[in-house]
């Protein structure tokens, strides 16, 4: 049976703002069991001022966020039961507070899904504390490991839309609470991707399964950064992931310096190269075919033949040239902007003043209905050009 498109979730009532007009939808509703939802703040449309607003501290903006996401699924006729995955953007002025959020996460979710922690910078919203990102799977999907995630060193995996298997955020902090290997970011990766092997074995897969990883170390760490192909070459493949690598200014505890994030498939990976040799050497793919979902890696304005770094200083040439690369990517497996389901956009400090331009590219080259999204202020990049990355997965229509 071929896969059904996507469609917009848009509910009835949603108080908190008018969602009509932006380049995102609130969520995508993928057949009749599936839910992927962009990331939602604890904004919200003050009357005084005639927009929204953010208010309260990490407790009040976390109970926010998830009623969005609570209203939104509810529209998509699901309920919290059924969410799988969680992502936590929180900023590292929000990181002290973060317990705050924690207590209402784990009230509204005592079937505990999976959890990730991006310590952000800061959010588009600059009094945003936290922005949450769900997807949900009728019945809460599948879980694969279930353990106690009060701590940074979390367990819980499921598997969700399509054979997705969402494992938790992996840090170097071993059983005892202690940093691993601290002060050495290749034996953290090393570690961390060991940590992702343990658990995907307890859940009856290996590394071999993963289709996308999302590294983020500190700007201290990018020296030495290029030799974590080291341990992606010797434990991944033979399909590299799709990857990106974000720099932060902090991470989640002193001493951390990479959190990894991954994504496994219960399919077979499947590599996809619209033809661009330099991926040859790379440890990671631009993207990564498992069933009906395009897994992709991080896209920047690079010029895919010479590796230079295009359209520097300038925002809208880079989101321009960025997007035409996911374009290329999906075009390879005969699907265009239309089949995006999600984009994670990494905006720099420099290039946060020019960041609506980025919608007018985005409502100029998508279409309906658009990805669930988010958007999120990094530490920097790895090219120091950079001032957009963007992380997309797409369904691939039969």
């Amino acid at each position: 049976m071929p896969p059904i498109p996507p469609v917009a979730i848009e509910p009835e009532s949603f108080p908190w703002y008018d969602y009509r007009g932006y380049t995102f939808s609130l969520g995508l509703q993928v057949g009749p069991d599936d839910a992927l939802n962009s990331g939602h703040s604890g904004s919200a449309f003050d009357p005084a001022k005639g927009k929204p607003d953010v208010r309260g501290g990490m407790g009040e903006q976390a109970e926010t966020a998830y009623a969005k996401q609570e209203a939104i699924l509810a529209a998509a006729g699901l309920a919290m039961a059924d969410v799988t995955r969680v992502v936590e953007n929180v900023t590292i002025a929000g990181l002290p507070a973060y317990a705050e959020a924690r207590e209402v996460r784990e009230r509204l979710f005592p079937h505990g899904p999976a959890v990730q922690t991006v310590v952000v910078d800061r959010l588009v919203r600059g009094k945003a504390l936290i922005e949450v990102e769900v997807h949900a799977t009728r019945g809460g999907g599948q879980a694969l490991v279930l353990g106690s995630d009060g701590s940074w060193r979390r367990e819980t995996v499921r598997q969700g839309h399509d054979g997705a298997v969402y494992l938790p955020t992996l840090l170097p902090i071993g059983p005892d609470g202690e940093v691993v290997a601290e002060g050495d970011v290749i034996g953290q990766y090393f570690y961390c991707l060991e940590r992702a092997g343990e658990l995907l074995q307890r859940a009856g897969l290996d590394l071999s399964h993963l289709v996308q990883t999302i590294d983020y170390s500190t700007p201290a760490t990018r020296e030495r950064y290029p030799k974590t192909g080291r341990p992606r070459r010797d434990l991944l493949g033979p399909v590299y992931p799709g990857a990106a690598g974000i720099l932060m200014s902090e991470l989640h505890a002193p001493g951390v310096l990479l959190a990894l994030d991954v994504v496994a498939s219960v399919h077979t990976p499947e590599p996809v190269n619209p033809g661009w040799s330099r991926y040859d050497s790379l440890t990671y793919t631009p993207g990564v075919r498992a069933g009906d979902t395009l897994y992709m890696s991080g896209f920047a304005a690079l010029d895919m033949v010479s590796q230079q770094a295009t359209h520097v200083g300038d925002l809208r040439g880079q989101a321009e040239a960025t997007y035409d690369a996911i374009g290329e990517t999906l075009a390879a497996v005969g699907a265009g902007f239309e089949h995006l389901l999600t984009t994670v956009e990494y905006v720099t400090p420099a290039g946060l003043p020019d960041y609506r331009a980025v919608a007018d590219v985005r409502k100029a080259k998508l279409r309906s209905p658009y990805p669930a999204s988010t958007g999120i202020v990094c530490g920097g990049l790895l090219r120091d050009e950079f001032l957009l990355e963007v992380v997309p997965t797409a369904w691939i229509p039969s």
